[in-house]
């Protein structure tokens, strides 16, 4: 405990790394501001239970957790970040298909901009199909004539439309002022906090239902940090490939020469990170949306409303495990290029000990990264589906049950860890311990 306060303390010695906090600290209460205020014409207070309880369990509550309750409360901010994050991931595979996306990709700074500037475009054409069906389905979700305080004609959709998109937008740009001015990845952290957000009041409620067994409460907090360890496991194990450099100069005030220089190439075990999760997601939609269409009449579509609008549900997680394995590997395959991991290993004069340069290095990584990638697709499909398993096993609420797992617990891992990272480094580079390391400040040395 003193060493963490004594780490609070150098952060705070540090101009620099001082500003940057309270600069994120300042951005992300505006955003948790943002999504307190509702949309003009509607009544908050006059939504109703019918409709709040929507996005108690399920898919509504996965969709409410990643807006941070915005979604539950007809907020300006109801579309949240994720419009932004749909487009980078249809933006990321467009890159695989279209040669001047790829062209881009190669261009460094300049490209990237436009890469950025591409993905912005592209969230404003999502919020403009989003924004219209999110206000169409206020009403079919159960709220009544009464909230809406100036009706539901086009005086209020097209102005809400308007400004759902201005939501997302701002809230765009507060992610990435964050990522600019502030610490850590922006975007990723207002995702975060909006999970964070949900997480007292689901655990609140789980403590009210089990007040009576304090022993009940006590395991599944154990269980949780269990998983907590589990998932920081996942997202940091690597599997390290030894290079050796058959010659290379180091220059520290002179220059020598160092022969059989040997570093390690780490392959991460999870190198697709929380992503495999949110395409699996996004796809789960698609048998409730033909269950839908099916209706209640058709025998096939009462079983696909059965089984698969419940996302507690056997078929439901069977069907998920099995592809976010799936796009594990698929992910895996677009974003690590083992062939140019290799062409840059052998430009710089490196080799893997007993495997010759080219295109035999790449093959043995591509080997080894399909090797690693099983055990790694299958931790991340079980932490995936681990809130139903307690959640059916324990009897754990389903609001407290999607902490133990899934994308909300993988983002807060993954998050986490990537700031404390970078607050880590500054306080390295000031010549102080980070929040990695322990022991007493160092003394810097003139």
């Amino acid at each position: 405990m003193k060493n963490f306060i004594d780490t609070i303390k150098n952060i705070w010695s540090i101009e620099e790394l001082k500003n940057k906090v309270l600069v994120t600290l300042g951005l992300l209460l505006v955003y948790r501001f943002g999504a307190q205020v509702s949309l003009p014409g509607m009544d908050y207070t006059k939504l109703g239970a019918e409709f709040a309880g929507n996005f108690d369990n399920g898919l509504g509550g996965l969709l409410n957790m990643f807006t941070g309750g915005a979604f539950a409360k007809a907020s300006v901010f109801a579309l949240g970040i994720m419009p932004y994050i749909s487009a980078s991931i249809v933006v990321q595979l467009m890159g695989i298909a279209i040669p001047y996306l790829q062209k881009l990709q190669k261009e460094g700074e300049s490209g990237r901009k436009k890469i950025t500037q591409i993905t912005r475009w592209l969230t404003i054409l999502i919020c403009l199909v989003q924004a219209p069906f999110y206000l169409w389905g206020l009403g079919q979700l159960g709220v009544p004539d009464a909230a809406f305080t100036i009706g539901k004609g086009l005086d209020f959709i097209i102005p809400s439309v308007i400004i759902l998109v201005a939501g997302t937008i701002f809230a765009m740009w507060l992610g990435e002022k964050i990522t600019d001015k502030g610490i850590g990845n922006g975007i990723s952290l207002l995702i975060m906090v909006g999970i964070i957000a949900q997480m007292p009041t689901a655990f609140v409620q789980e403590f009210v239902s089990n007040s009576g067994k304090p022993m009940l409460i006590l395991i599944e907090i154990v269980i949780w940090l269990a998983i907590i360890l589990i998932s920081i496991m996942l997202v940091m194990a690597v599997r390290q490939i030894p290079v050796q450099y058959a010659r290379r100069t180091a220059t520290g005030g002179y220059e020598k020469n160092i022969f059989g220089a040997r570093q390690f190439i780490p392959l991460k075990l999870n190198a697709s990170g929380v992503m495999p999760i949110i395409f699996a997601q996004a796809l789960m939609f698609v048998p409730s949306a033909i269950a839908q269409g099916l209706g209640t009449d058709s025998s096939v579509g009462q079983w696909m409303a059965a089984n698969f609008q419940n996302v507690f549900g056997l078929w439901y997680n069977v069907l998920f495990a099995f592809l976010i394995i799936i796009f594990t590997y698929f992910y895996t395959a677009i974003t690590v290029p083992t062939n140019k991991m290799a062409d840059d290993l052998k430009r710089s004069g490196g080799f893997i000990p007993g495997i010759r340069p080219g295109g035999e290095t790449g093959e043995y990584l591509d080997k080894i990264m399909s090797q690693i990638t099983l055990p790694g697709s299958i931790f991340l499909a079980l932490i995936a589906i681990f809130p139903a398993i307690v959640g059916n096993v324990m009897g754990i609420q389903q609001g407290w049950a999607l902490f133990f797992g899934g994308t909300s617990l993988l983002i807060m891992v993954g998050v986490a860890i990537d700031t404390m990272q970078q607050i880590n480094s500054y306080l390295l580079n000031r010549h102080y311990d980070g929040l990695m390391k322990t022991g007493k400040n160092r003394k810097v040395v003139a």
